[in-house]
C-alpha cells in the first residue's frame, strides 16, 4: 500500500480487541522501523520501553489511574504499549555512544571525518543548551519524530495504534524508575487490532483542506 493510502487509512483507536495478540515477527519489525527513526544530528535521545505481558501493562496503565482513567482500557486490552522517553539531559556518555556506533557502522572515511561529526553535533547540542536554553525540548522533538515513524510503521504492517498524553508522567516516571536512568516519559503509544466496538473506527477522516495548509512559492 502506497504511503499517502495508509496516512489517509490510519486513525487513532479507541477500543482493543483484547482476544488479539500482535505476532512476534510483526513486533520485531514494527520496533526495527523505530530504531530507525530519524532525528536531528542523529542525536537519538530517546528510549522506549515495550510491555506485552499483563503485568508490564498494568504497570504502564496505573498512569492513567484517576484523571486519565479514560486511557486505562487502551492500554490494558491492547496487545503491547510502548512508553515513550526522552532524555533528561544529553551526557557525554551517550554522546560517545553515538559516535562509537557510527564509526562501528562505517560512517567515517577518517579520523577528520569522524571529528567533523562529533563537533556538528555538539554545535547542536550546546546550541540548544546555552543559546536558546531549550534542549529538553529539543530532545523531545526529535521523540515525536520516532513517534511519526512508528505510527505509520504500524498502520503498514496492518495495526491499529493510539498515541496518549493523557497520563500522569510523574508517576510513570516513578513506575518505571526513569529519571533515576536520565529519561523522563513523554507519550504513550497503544498497539494491537481494534475492536468492534471501536466507534472512531467507522467515522470519516478529517483534516483541513489543501489550500488551507499548503502555501506554494
Amino acid at each position: 500500500m502506497q504511503l499517502t493510502a495508509l496516512a489517509k487509512s490510519r486513525y487513532t483507536t479507541k477500543a482493543y480487541d483484547a482476544s488479539r495478540k500482535i505476532p512476534q515477527e510483526t513486533i520485531h519489525e514494527l520496533l526495527e522501523q523505530l530504531r530507525h527513526s530519524p532525528s536531528s544530528v542523529n542525536s537519538q535521545p530517546w528510549h522506549f520501553i515495550v510491555a506485552s505481558d499483563e503485568q508490564g501493562k498494568a504497570r504502564v496503565a496505573r498512569s492513567a489511574e484517576g484523571g486519565f482513567a479514560y486511557n486505562e482500557a487502551k492500554m490494558l486490552n491492547a496487545s503491547h504499549v510502548i512508553v515513550f522517553c526522552t532524555r533528561t539531559e544529553m551526557p557525554e556518555s551517550h554522546l560517545h555512544a553515538v559516535l562509537a556506533q557510527e564509526e562501528a557502522d562505517g560512517r567515517f572515511a577518517n579520523d577528520e571525518a569522524k571529528a567533523g561529526q562529533d563537533k556538528t553535533r555538539r554545535g547542536y547540542v550546546d546550541m540548544h543548551k546555552f543559546d536558546q536554553k531549550d534542549v529538553q525540548h529539543w530532545m523531545e522533538k526529535q521523540t515525536y519524530l520516532a513517534l511519526g515513524t512508528l505510527l505509520l510503521g504500524a498502520a503498514s504492517l496492518g495495526l491499529d495504534a493510539t498515541p496518549m498524553e493523557g497520563f500522569d508522567f510523574k508517576k510513570l516516571d516513578e513506575e518505571l524508575g526513569l529519571r533515576d536512568k536520565g529519561f523522563t516519559s513523554l507519550v504513550v503509544v497503544s498497539l494491537g487490532y481494534r475492536s468492534d466496538s471501536d466507534f472512531n473506527a467507522k467515522l470519516p477522516k478529517s483534516r483541513l483542506p489543501a489550500e488551507t495548509v499548503l502555501t506554494f512559492l
